[in-house]
């Protein structure tokens, strides 16, 4: 049964909102995952990493999709998709946020690496990284880098150089501190328009 071109684009119109929504959902829960269960729980991190990355692919097959759907039938399968789709964020947003929680503060890296290492001092994570540009540097990036882009830096090298991943490995855990203060530092200090170079002296 084909659709009118006025229910067409409200069909149209209604998918777009829903995936728009969706789209910002994924990004939120993958920012909380990297916050707050990367550090602590990090199989649970790699696997709604990816199932996060493969909605958010799915999303873009969708949405191309939409401007070729003519009929009734067509329209509902994919709807259905994106029925499947939401679901499934559904499902990786619980496992994620239904962790308890042992404190209400942001979560201090410089403790978790101390309980990690099994207690004793470690070198302060403050005040090693003084710039934007030495920040970029040890992320990998350049000026004008976007913020997701240096999320994304960030993510890659984490999952790199994490003990968990390295069979418990812990070698590699004064560069994984250095490129989380990295990103912090980026984070705090850059705002969602792009970096500028610095000055010329």
């Amino acid at each position: 049964m084909a659709f009118d071109g006025r229910k067409r684009a409200k069909y149209q119109d209604g998918m777009r909102r829903r995936i728009e929504v969706l789209k910002h959902k994924t990004e939120a829960a993958l920012d909380f995952a990297v916050e707050h269960v990367l550090q602590d729980r990090v199989d649970t991190y790699f696997k709604v990493e990816e199932g996060l990355g493969e909605i958010d692919q799915t999303l873009g097959l969708i949405e191309a999709e939409l401007g070729l759907i003519c009929d009734l039938s067509g329209a509902m399968r994919l709807e259905s998709r994106l029925e499947f789709m939401e679901d499934r964020f559904e499902e990786l947003d619980s496992e994620v946020r239904e962790r308890p929680r042992r404190r209400r503060r942001k979560i201090n890296f410089a403790d978790f690496f101390r309980a990690a290492g099994g207690g004793g001092a470690l070198p302060s994570m403050r005040g090693e990284i003084n710039s934007t540009s030495e920040a970029l540097e040890v992320l990998g990036l350049e000026f004008g880098s976007s913020l997701s882009a240096i999320t994304a830096a960030f993510r890659r090298r984490a999952k790199m150089l994490h003990p968990d991943v390295r069979k418990g490995d812990r070698s590699s855990e004064p560069e994984l501190r250095r490129i989380i203060e990295a990103y912090q530092y980026l984070k705090d200090n850059l705002s969602l328009t792009q970096t500028e170079p610095p000055r010329e002296r």
